[in-house]
């Protein structure tokens, strides 16, 4: 009897743990805030999206108000092309610009969306103009070092 009791607290110890390594599966990918409500797609260009993915999430003010949909490169442009699905709940005016983020120091990153002044709502389609690239850590860190690396040079001088 003893073995039997013993045998369902393992058991059930296993299930918790598959559950829990099915939730942290779906927490990193970015599929646990799978949103079934309407959305619109709105077209950005960026110089440079560092590491963004698909499903990243777009914020505007710390909420999540859509999720990139899709990453392509403009081959005319020579830019990325990216699409934003953003709830249909939320509006943004036309002249909104948008940047990408990242969260904490080497984190995931994501696009912030700041809304504009514009009286008239972005709607399916639309494209936003105004973004801004990823910051890449190596760039800035070789940026600094040419600069130290001129700076000294001016003072052996």
């Amino acid at each position: 009897m003893q073995r039997k009791s013993f045998d369902l607290w393992v058991g059930l110890f296993v299930l918790l743990g598959a559950a829990a390594l099915v939730f942290l599966a779906l927490k990193v990918g970015n599929m646990s805030a799978l949103s079934s409500g309407d959305t619109y797609p709105v077209v950005t260009k960026f110089d440079n999206i560092g590491g963004l993915k698909p499903r990243a999430a777009v914020k505007s003010a710390g909420v999540v108000v859509g999720r990139v949909g899709s990453i392509s490169f403009d081959d005319k442009t020579f830019q990325a092309l990216v699409t934003l699905n953003l709830e249909s709940r939320y509006k943004f005016p036309k002249d909104s610009s948008a940047k990408i983020l990242t969260s904490g120091l080497l984190g995931e990153q994501y696009i912030g969306l700041e809304p504009g002044g514009d009286t008239n709502n972005l709607a399916a389609g639309d494209k936003i103009k105004m973004t801004q690239s990823a910051i890449v850590l190596e760039n800035l860190i070789s940026q600094f070092l040419f600069s130290k690396a001129a700076e000294g040079k001016e003072n052996n001088k």
